[in-house]
């Protein structure tokens, strides 16, 4: 029987979630509690609603044309698309057989290693890795949960030799500190299969969806950082590695 996976939505023509223009599908279900989450209404393991990888190809095969011209490709973001890793293993076979790069946006929360996790990431063009804090005290206050796993995560990724993007929200009051800034740099200062570090400057546009939830937003009155505050940022992550930081 095909595995079905539980999405929330799926974008058609998406620009910022890998190269070249994606198909992204939001899987349905996350663990982290990150405050400033702008897809609130994706944390829920149940709700979304349940498609197969034929249906769901089917949606990605009509943007071909624009994800071909452009060197883009297939994204699964959420959400947490590791949660249903046998659904995105599936994906991403079907779309690396009709030579469709694939992506992987995740947190990195992994709460145990199997032979589908390498599955997925064998069947996985490009990794976006969200680190969201290395200071682990930190890092529970803004997302809920250690970051142990994240790390570990990491780490294997380094051992296989994936092809990662690091990604950092720079979070006023959290992560805009040169101290959190140079605990990253630290981190990923080794780790050769990094090719690119994205620095994502927090905002409030998905504030309206808590609310919309009858949820009071956690980080309401917290401004977006200014551009001082991410050259800064960039400037001390760059120090650290040879891969390109941009925001």
């Amino acid at each position: 029987m095909p595995v079905k996976g539980r999405i929330h939505s799926f974008e058609s023509c998406g620009t910022v979630d890998g190269p070249g223009i994606r198909f992204i599908v939001f899987m349905q279900g996350c663990l982290m509690r990150c405050q400033y989450c702008h897809n609130r209404d994706t944390w829920d393991l149940h709700e979304g609603k349940e498609i197969t990888v034929d249906e769901l190809m089917t949606e990605a095969r009509s943007y071909r044309h624009f994800m071909n011209a452009s060197g883009g490709g297939v994204t699964a973001s959420g959400g947490e698309a590791m949660l249903q890793p046998e659904f995105i293993r599936d994906f991403f076979r079907a779309a690396q057989a009709e030579g469709i790069h694939t992506c992987l946006d995740t947190n990195g929360y992994i709460r145990k290693h199997s032979q589908v996790i390498d599955d997925v990431l064998d069947a996985t063009d490009l990794v976006m890795l969200d680190l969201k804090h290395l200071d682990d005290d930190i890092h529970q206050n803004l997302v809920g949960v250690p970051n142990k796993r994240v790390l570990d995560f990491a780490r294997y990724l380094q051992q296989r030799g994936q092809k990662t993007w690091i990604r950092y929200v720079v979070v006023p009051g959290f992560t805009d500190d040169e101290r959190s800034a140079r605990l990253l740099g630290e981190f990923i200062q080794d780790m050769d299969n990094i090719e690119k570090v994205e620095l994502l400057p927090y905002h409030q546009l998905g504030a309206h969806k808590w609310e919309a939830m009858g949820l009071e937003y956690p980080l309401a009155g917290v401004n977006p950082p200014s551009k001082e505050v991410m050259e800064n940022v960039k400037a001390v992550i760059s120090s650290y590695t040879n891969a390109k930081v941009m925001y």
